[in-house]
């Protein structure tokens, strides 16, 4: 399916001189969404994964689904002050900024193979940032899933450790 029809430009958002890359067209239309997650689950079985990973808010929009569709659990990374239980967090730098990540203390076992799946690939803090989180709780990450990647950031030269499926470059 190609992808990029559903994708659309948005100009200097959040911030001037950012080309945010909109998903919401893609997730919009239910023939393009399953494509898209269909694409995940088959990842996710090569990967042979028993948890999905997805950082806030939308790697919630593809996680879960892939979750779902293999009836695996699927383990939400929220900002913090957001998780209600005892957690993990970790500090990362994003493109216009930096954040924090956590995940609940239980929610991964010593090797548990984890896929990591968010909507897209910049610079790659943020997925570092679920990484550390998952490895700090004794996960194994076996892949990470994303809609898009953007390449002019060079993300794959902080991730080469960990297989990559991507739907759409630019």
């Amino acid at each position: 399916m190609d992808y990029n029809q559903f994708i659309k430009n948005v100009p200097d958002f959040p911030v001037k001189g950012i080309q945010f890359k909109d998903i919401t067209p893609l997730i919009g239309n239910g023939e393009a969404f399953k494509a898209c997650i269909d694409e995940f689950v088959e990842f996710a079985r090569e990967k042979q994964a028993n948890k999905i990973v997805g950082p806030d808010a939308r790697g919630f929009i593809v996680g879960a689904p892939v979750a779902y569709a293999m009836a695996l659990p699927f383990i939400p990374i929220r900002k913090p002050g957001k998780l209600p239980r005892d957690t993990y967090s970790y500090d990362y730098s994003l493109e216009y900024g930096s954040n924090s990540l956590s995940m609940h203390k239980d929610a991964i076992n010593k090797g548990d193979k984890v896929i990591i799946m968010d909507d897209l690939l910049a610079t790659g803090g943020t997925l570092e940032a679920a990484i550390k989180l998952v490895e700090e709780a004794g996960g194994e990450v076996v892949g990470l899933g994303f809609i898009i990647e953007l390449l002019d950031l060079n993300a794959r030269q902080r991730l080469t450790n960990y297989p990559i499926k991507v739907l759409l470059k630019y």
